[in-house]
């Protein structure tokens, strides 16, 4: 084993995930500058505008702009880890496999959006009205701490945003000769596990709720697979004409 190339990929390594570490603290403190228009916004609609927010703690407003903050901070900082991971793998991909796999990251950008969009628009609202029909059932009285509030949102939210990163990821993951599709395949069940779980974790305790939530997630995964064996097959074409070229320069 080469000890110098090891010891300097270990230093590399170190200092992306220091950048990473950095970029997550910065985009999560600026942030936070946005964090009142955010607040307002979410207020202003319901399920938020149906219910009174309070405060049990003095630590209660800052809670609220810490998880506002690392929420909004995944949109900058999964992109961003997504091209570390690029730079660090790139030396041993071709100048077509570079340029490729670079494309991935803007996607991952949208898709997080996306992702955003849906947990807050449909499987938020579906839990939050489960959790409130439950509440009336039982003859409790809705009083709703703020932090606890925002809590329970981006415990649904965050989850679910990187559940739709997975197909960009995968590719991405499958053109930098991590991931191949036979490996998908493999671990295909053992997915489909982690993947309910999680879905049964953020989602209603019921039986409709769990499976309005676990079938995105199985279709994100069969679509990665897929989406892998697209990216892996041009891989390989792409691979034997590499291969051919150079044998017939060494001829």
């Amino acid at each position: 084993m080469n000890w110098s190339l090891f010891a300097e990929h270990l230093s590399e390594l170190r200092k992306r995930l220091f950048w990473i570490l950095a970029v997550f603290l910065a985009s999560m403190i600026t942030a936070m500058f946005f964090t009142d228009d955010v607040l307002h916004f979410l207020k202003s609609r319901p399920p938020a505008s149906l219910v009174a927010w309070n405060a049990f703690s003095p630590f209660d407003g800052i809670k609220i702009y810490m998880y506002l903050s690392a929420a909004l901070s995944m949109i900058v900082a999964v992109p961003f880890t997504l091209f570390q991971i690029w730079g660090f793998v790139k030396r041993g991909l071709r100048k077509d496999e570079r340029k490729a796999a670079l494309k991935y990251i803007p996607a991952a950008f949208v898709l997080i959006i996306v992702g955003f969009a849906f947990a807050y628009f449909v499987v938020f609202p579906m839990a939050f009205r489960f959790t409130t029909d439950m509440t009336k059932n039982l003859g409790l009285v809705e009083t709703y701490g703020i932090a606890q509030y925002f809590s329970f949102l981006t415990n649904i939210v965050v989850p679910v945003s990187l559940a739709f990163e997975l197909p960009v990821i995968v590719m991405f993951l499958t053109r930098l000769r991590i991931l191949n599709p036979a490996k998908l395949v493999k671990i295909r069940k053992v997915s489909y596990m982690v993947l309910v779980f999680i879905a049964c974790m953020i989602s209603p305790p019921e039986f409709f709720s769990h499976i309005s939530v676990s079938l995105p997630f199985i279709a994100l995964y069969e679509i990665s697979v897929l989406m892998s064996r697209v990216v892996y097959r041009k891989q390989r074409r792409l691979d034997t004409e590499y291969g051919d070229r150079m044998n017939y320069g060494a001829v």
